[in-house]
């Protein structure tokens, strides 16, 4: 069985992603990314998130993301009750594809953020946030 170079990248990327995102997946995350996605594979690179290792605060944690080239980006909070945090559109004319903002952490957990490329392609990068104390009353 040969695999095209496509479909080795989306295998790659799909257990990638996998391997990323906690062990199971909430089913609320899942839907997100499948709204956001169409059910299309999300690759890896391109994207470029920065938080803070840890945070003391889980009320305000300030998060910036940048993906060159990017449409829209969906940024996700997979351990929270509400895992959608922002979803970022840029339009033709949009000098910076990249925004930041504060949001708020139940605990420690991962933060993911998903960009739809110009050319139809998805990229994600997630990282771990330490939460000393969380947000939601934690």
């Amino acid at each position: 069985m040969e695999f095209t170079r496509r479909e080795t990248m989306a295998i790659g990327a799909g257990a990638a992603l996998a391997a990323v995102l906690p062990g199971v997946v909430s089913a609320a995350v899942k839907a997100s990314i499948d709204e956001f996605t169409g059910g299309a594979e999300v690759g890896t690179g391109g994207v470029t998130l920065t938080a803070p290792e840890i945070a003391e605060n889980g009320n305000t944690v300030p998060i910036s993301v940048s993906a060159p080239g990017a449409t829209a980006i969906l940024v996700l909070a997979l351990g929270n009750p509400t895992p959608a945090v922002a979803e970022f559109k840029f339009g033709p004319l949009a000098g910076d594809q990249s925004a930041s903002t504060r949001i708020r952490l139940a605990g420690t957990q991962e933060v993911a953020a998903i960009a739809k490329m110009a050319d139809g392609t998805f990229s994600s990068e997630t990282k771990t946030v330490k939460v000393t104390i969380g947000g939601c009353g934690g």
